[in-house]
């Protein structure tokens, strides 16, 4: 938060005034009431009011006050404001009044922020749980700081009208806590009850009602409680979306749910009522903790207690678990006597995007729950459960949605007068970005755009965001890949609207969104950029993922890569991981010479029993063979020498993060050898070397967890080295990490470790993921420094 402050004042005056335009994410939030109280309690006289910009504070009063309620407004601000600038000018007093009043919002262009849903509140609990409260067990409890907001607004202004709660008229009750600044329900926009709101129901997978005193149940949510008790799967109706829960230590719902929801293999989500459930079954620490019970209520990816009780297939091949707290009053309730976790996983199938209305719930989900618990509370938009993990001391996004966004992220003030942007982001893991004001709007987790269904609500998200925002793109940035579905999208736009495509490299963007995530002004030194990611379209056509760069925002040069190898079969080989270790097992070895000396192996016997020769003409053909640099294809290929997800992979990055799991501490381990030649144009790091010594110590009988080991231990040495040395050549003091394969924290622990001791500083990601969820931001700022310094702006 920053202050300016420009005025002049007699210090000997009996009263003055001061205008004071606050801005941030002050809107929906208690800071118009807020602002009232304070004022009240220092006897000033004046207004507060909403706008396009913020909020804006007309107060007069002794120079003392006015000054203490500058302070007040930022160190006491409501629990879900976040205050980015207040800015403090001379006011006359023109028009005021002897009092200080709350005034109507102001119709203006939109500068201002949606705020992301909100978990629900300790004194809403406390209402929910209170049998002589008016709301007890009523599980749409909310109030201006906790509640949904983004998956129930239309437009701008947050205005009941603008929501999905516009079909519900306020009983007298309501309206006067609506109306009463002293309320912390003042235009709480979803405030409700049982007598004027939403309702809550349970049915039968066939559609027919349940009734709840035949459960022996006093309510519908209990009802379905008393379901998960007996081993049932029930559908239920959350904040941003269906979820699929089901008994987390029954062995048998937890399958029959996998089964049924075709989720094989991929860890599932669980939800506990406190933290004293969860440290039953994970090992806490004070950052996750934090996490845990932060306003977002996100997922926290967790070390799993062995032995504490859970079905074994809910986090298969997996030694951590992904834990949330209940962040609705529908949770809270339905959680409210169990002592053990429930899965809680999206409710769909898989691969489809998350039921979000009745209807599709009851056509899509009929066939996966028995039972489903549904209300009349439409979710306007989609928004998945966000998910996090502490790693080097820090909380990162692995996926930015619920409770986070849209959020807008500060950016430096460089960024203030550049064009507004409108960023694609990528094919996988999309999100989009609005660049505008200085700030870039990052919108919730999308999804993978092959599917059509989350191809239509990326195209819908456009559309909302700009409503939202009030957003007219001066240009439209794309990744360069020519099939992206976001970057037809993008172009056709823009072609539409009549303004420039800016397309952005891939791995450049990766580069530009951690510097932005850092807050790095445009025109800091350069940096030693890293990118290291499964693939993303490189300038020469090949498929790159293992990248060093020098430069800023927009002049980033590569100097160096990963060995490059075939990808045999093209995309199949991301899917089939031992097409990726034949590749590498042909370029670092030979085929012919890894089968004298490894043939014994099981990785030589099973790869023997492939189409080994089609594979090395499609090879030396070039045959469906792009190269490829990519980081993610090797940490597959070594995975497949171990044996694990060789043949598929049931999910993306399934077999980098099951060779994750048998790492152990690195402290001690040493690590793999890689070499560093020189192609003539960059320095490559070579592979070559760690394929013998694996392959020596598989022979020598070595266990899959050495193995995996001394593998991220020398990718960490061998990334240091030649960062080092390339920092070194280029006098840069900084490297920035970007890109999925710093998800894994083995490495990106053992990896910033290693740089900071070599005299480096680290940048990495916080506020978005490292993944292609963070892409679209690196597209907007780049996309807006590049625009700005073209013919086509100004």
């Amino acid at each position: 938060m920053s202050e300016s402050v420009a005025h002049s004042q007699d210090p000997s005056a009996t009263a003055s005034g001061a205008l004071i335009r606050v801005r941030g994410l002050v809107q929906g939030v208690g800071f118009r009431p807020n602002v009232w109280r304070l004022a009240q309690a220092l006897g000033l006289a004046g207004s507060v009011r909403n706008d396009g910009d913020g909020v804006l504070i007309r107060a007069w009063g002794e120079p003392e006050a006015l000054a203490e309620l500058c302070r007040q407004v930022c160190d006491d601000a409501p629990p879900l404001a976040r205050i980015d600038a207040l800015e403090r000018s001379d006011w006359d007093g023109a028009g005021r009044s002897d009092d200080f009043v709350i005034e109507h919002s102001a119709t203006t262009s939109v500068h201002t922020g949606v705020v992301p849903d909100a978990a629900t509140c300790q004194a809403c609990l406390r209402e929910i749980q209170d049998p002589g409260d008016r709301r007890h067990r009523y599980p749409f409890t909310n109030c201006t700081h906790c509640g949904p907001r983004l998956s129930i607004v239309r437009a701008i202004p947050y205005d009941r009208a603008n929501t999905s709660m516009s079909v519900f008229p306020m009983c007298p009750d309501c309206e006067r806590e609506y109306r009463d600044p002293s309320d912390r329900r003042f235009h709480a926009q979803p405030n409700a009850c049982p007598v004027c709101g939403p309702r809550v129901w349970l049915e039968r997978a066939d559609g027919t009602p349940l009734d709840p005193a035949r459960e022996g149940a006093v309510d519908p949510i209990a009802a379905a409680s008393r379901l998960l008790a007996a081993g049932r799967i029930v559908a239920l109706k959350g904040i941003g979306g269906f979820h699929l829960a089901c008994d987390a230590t029954d062995a048998d719902a937890v399958a029959e749910l996998r089964r049924r929801k075709g989720r094989y293999a991929k860890p599932l989500a669980l939800m506990a009522r406190d933290l004293d459930v969860i440290a039953r079954f994970a090992e806490l620490d004070d950052a996750s903790t934090a996490l845990l019970r932060a306003p977002a209520a996100p997922i926290v990816l967790l070390p799993m207690r062995p032995g504490a009780g859970l079905a074994p297939a809910v986090a298969p091949g997996q030694t951590t678990i992904g834990c949330m707290l209940p962040y609705s009053p529908l949770h809270h309730l339905l959680l409210a006597d169990w002592d053990r976790p429930l899965v809680m996983t999206s409710g769909n199938r898989s691969e489809e995007p998350q039921c979000i209305d009745n209807a599709d719930a009851r056509a899509r989900l009929a066939g996966i729950a028995d039972a489903l618990l549904l209300h009349d509370r439409d979710i306007i938009n989609r928004v998945d459960d966000s998910v996090t993990r502490v790693m080097d001391g820090a909380p990162r996004l692995l996926r930015r949605a619920r409770g986070f966004a849209p959020a807008p992220l500060t950016l430096p003030a460089a960024f203030a007068p550049l064009p507004p942007v409108l960023a694609m982001g990528g094919e996988l893991k999309n999100s989009i970005c609005l660049l505008k004001d200085g700030q870039a709007v990052l919108s919730q987790h999308l999804g993978d755009l092959h599917d059509a269904a989350t191809a239509r609500e990326f195209e819908h998200t456009i559309g909302l965001y700009r409503t939202l925002y009030q957003h007219l793109p001066a240009a439209v940035a794309v990744d360069a890949h020519p099939g992206y579905h976001a970057s037809r999208v993008g172009r056709q736009l823009a072609a539409e609207w009549g303004i420039p495509v800016v397309a952005l490299q891939h791995h450049r963007a990766h580069i530009a969104a951690v510097l932005a995530d850092n807050a790095r002004a445009p025109g800091a030194p350069p940096v030693l950029g890293i990118a290291l990611d499964g693939s993303g379209y490189g300038d020469d056509g090949s498929v790159w993922g293992g990248e060093w760069f020098v430069g800023g925002y927009t002049d980033l040069r590569r100097v160096a890569r990963l060995r490059q190898v075939p990808l045999l079969g093209g995309s199949k080989a991301i899917l089939e991981p031992w097409r990726v270790l034949f590749a590498h097992l042909d370029a670092a070895l030979g085929w012919d010479a890894f089968r004298r000396d490894f043939g014994d192996l099981p990785m030589a016997r099973a790869l023997a029993a492939r189409p080994v020769e089609l594979l090395r003409r499609m090879a030396a053909g070039g045959i469906n063979a792009p190269l490829t640099s990519s980081c993610g294809r090797l940490f597959d290929a070594v995975a497949a020498a171990l044996g694990i997800c060789a043949d598929r992979i049931a999910y993306e990055g399934q077999a980098a993060i099951e060779l994750e799991t048998r790492c152990g501490p690195l402290v001690g381990v040493a690590g793999y050898p890689f070499a560093v030649v020189d192609d003539g144009a960059m320095a490559v790091l070579d592979p070559a070397p760690m394929w013998r010594a694996l392959c020596d110590d598989l022979a020598g009988g070595a266990q899959a967890g050495l193995v995996a080991m001394r593998f991220h231990a020398g990718l960490a040495e061998a990334v240091t080295g030649l960062s080092a040395d390339l920092a070194a050549a280029h006098d840069i003091g900084t490297v920035a990490l970007s890109g999925g394969v710093f998800q894994n924290r083995t490495l990106f622990e053992a990896l910033s470790t290693r740089l900071r001791e070599v005299g480096l500083s680290v940048l990495s990601h916080g506020r978005v993921p490292s993944n292609d969820g963070g892409l679209a931001l690196g597209q907007a700022v780049a996309g807006g420094l590049c625009l700005s310094e073209s013919p086509w702006h100004g």
